[in-house]
């Protein structure tokens, strides 16, 4: 296996939002060193990241916009970050959009709304990325599900973004299954409640508080819990981890 470089990129989608967990993990991993691709639909809150992320750690970062949906823009957002980076070596996909939308009530824009975005957009972003880990023999995917997933929604969004988030998971084992013989690793962070705007707002103490009383610690969850999670999934030392799902949801779901 081609051995891990020590000048190399990792491409975060989703990373514009300014409470989001892409933006926190951007600067999480450039502290560690790893140069910073990051895309978003906000094309210029990209940029605005990747210009913060480049002078608070001095790495290189480049920001670009592109809605992950839409296979042509994905395909040549990456493109463009390949130009402009070292190596593409990681990919954690955070794009993604809520759906608090009773069952009964959605429709047919809502079902391709939420999938063609969390699930699709995913995929198309993955499988462009896993072109090049796979040209250089070495690299880390991450796919970003949730416990909605898991059980069966509970937490903001119902059965769209649940479905959706439960098909990462079968993509990310699928895709670990065949990319592992040239040296990729594929694996899922499953959050729990995470304090961002992604839970319909700011949250107040109170909904805080109701969140975690049904896990077993006495909070929700931060981005850097989430960074961090993922930090681990792309570094070197998590080679020999792939197919997995990385739950980092304070025990809401054991299994």
């Amino acid at each position: 296996m081609t051995g891990f470089p020590t000048d190399r990129t990792v491409v975060l989608t989703g990373a514009g939002s300014p409470r989001g967990i892409g933006r926190y993990t951007a600067f999480h991993l450039a502290e560690a060193g790893w140069n910073v691709g990051l895309l978003d639909v906000d094309g210029d809150a990209a940029a605005a990241t990747a210009a913060e992320v480049a002078e608070a750690h001095g790495v290189r970062a480049v920001g670009v916009g592109a809605d992950v949906a839409d296979r042509a823009a994905a395909v040549a957002a990456i493109d463009t970050l390949e130009e402009q980076l070292p190596q593409l070596v990681a990919l954690v996909a955070f794009a993604g959009v809520s759906s608090p939308v009773p069952y009964l009530e959605v429709d047919a824009d809502e079902w391709h709304r939420v999938v063609s975005i969390n699930l699709e957009g995913t995929h198309w972003v993955t499988q462009r990325v896993a072109r090049s880990l796979v040209g250089h023999g070495v690299g880390r995917i991450v796919g970003v599900s949730s416990v909605s997933a898991q059980r069966g929604g509970g937490t903001y969004s119902k059965t769209p973004y649940s479905a959706a988030k439960a098909g990462i998971v079968g993509l990310m084992r699928s895709v670990a299954r065949e990319l592992g013989p040239h040296g990729v690793t594929a694996n899922v962070i499953s959050p729990g409640p995470i304090d961002t705007d992604i839970m319909g707002g700011t949250l107040t103490e109170e909904r805080k508080a109701g969140m975690a009383a049904d896990g077993v610690l006495s909070r929700i969850g931060t981005p850097r819990d989430v960074a961090a999670a993922a930090a681990y999934l792309i570094g070197p030392d998590s080679g020999f981890v792939t197919g997995q799902t990385l739950n980092v949801d304070g025990g809401l779901y054991m299994h």
